[in-house]
């Protein structure tokens, strides 16, 4: 099966998704992925959702909550950030916003004079490297040898954090949705907002002994100070107990909002 994600080649995007699938096509955002596998161009997307060090990616979120696909696999993947050049005479560092900050303080210690640029993956980031020797990139080891000119890895491990992780979630269409899984991704809108609502919706998940692993609110676009929130917990909805909780929120908010279940799955920790 072939499945799509960001690109170009050389992203850690493309090397999550190489855990899933023999092809991989790119497309230059998360929502363009979405709407693809929705229009039934492709069997998978490999979209990132959350990082350990600057936390979730909001564009994924908003395109998940918008679209009628299923989440069916969740991949966890190290992220190893190097520092790549043609030398080690360069004025400005490129490479994705996300990666920029991820290696923030080794930036700051070590090149506090150079100008960073951030560009739409750190792939385009190493392209931008390979084209002029006054840019140096951030991206994986192996970037440096995989197109020519070959750049050379001025350092290694420059993320702020040794435990840097990327979660990424595969998606696919709405009809593969499935309640097995050890843990369930679901969007809800309450269409409203009063004391103790949120307190409410949690109390759901507690009394029902469910853990919650990350609630987080995103605006609905609706209006302003209108929220929807994102809801992992852990636990399938093959289990009475998750049934019954996603039940008693639908309740909640039935009057106008929705409860929108993204499907039950699994994690695979992998090394790209």
């Amino acid at each position: 099966m072939q499945a799509v994600t960001l690109g170009p080649a050389g992203t850690y995007s493309h090397r999550a998704a190489g855990a899933v699938a023999d092809e991989v096509a790119f497309r230059e955002s998360v929502t363009a992925i979405v709407e693809a596998v929705v229009a039934g161009e492709f069997g998978r997307g490999v979209v990132p959702v959350e990082n350990s060090i600057e936390g979730s990616v909001t564009e994924s979120l908003d395109a998940l909550a918008d679209d009628g696909v299923a989440v069916l696999r969740e991949v966890v993947t190290p992220i190893r950030h190097a520092l790549l050049a043609q030398s080690s005479d360069f004025s400005l560092v490129a490479s994705h916003s996300q990666a920029l900050a991820q290696c923030r303080e080794y930036l700051e210690r070590e090149h506090p004079d150079c100008r960073r640029e951030a560009v739409a993956s750190t792939a385009r980031g190493v392209a931008r490297a390979r084209e002029d020797d006054g840019v140096a990139a951030i991206g994986h080891p192996a970037n440096a040898t995989e197109a020519e000119p070959t750049l050379s890895v001025l350092a290694e491990d420059i993320q702020d954090r040794s435990s840097n992780a990327t979660r990424f979630l595969v998606v696919g269409p709405e009809s593969k949705r499935s309640a097995a899984g050890g843990k369930t991704s679901a969007v809800v809108y309450p269409a409203a907002n009063y004391p103790g609502l949120l307190l409410e919706l949690l109390e759901a998940f507690a009394d029902r002994d469910i853990n919650l692993t990350r609630v987080e609110s995103r605006p609905s676009g609706e209006r302003l100070g209108d929220y929807l929130f994102h809801v992992d917990f852990e636990a399938g909805l093959y289990e009475d107990r998750a049934a019954a909780a996603v039940d008693a929120v639908r309740d909640m908010v039935a009057e106008e909002g929705w409860v929108r279940v993204l499907g039950s799955y699994d994690t695979e920790h992998v090394v790209a």
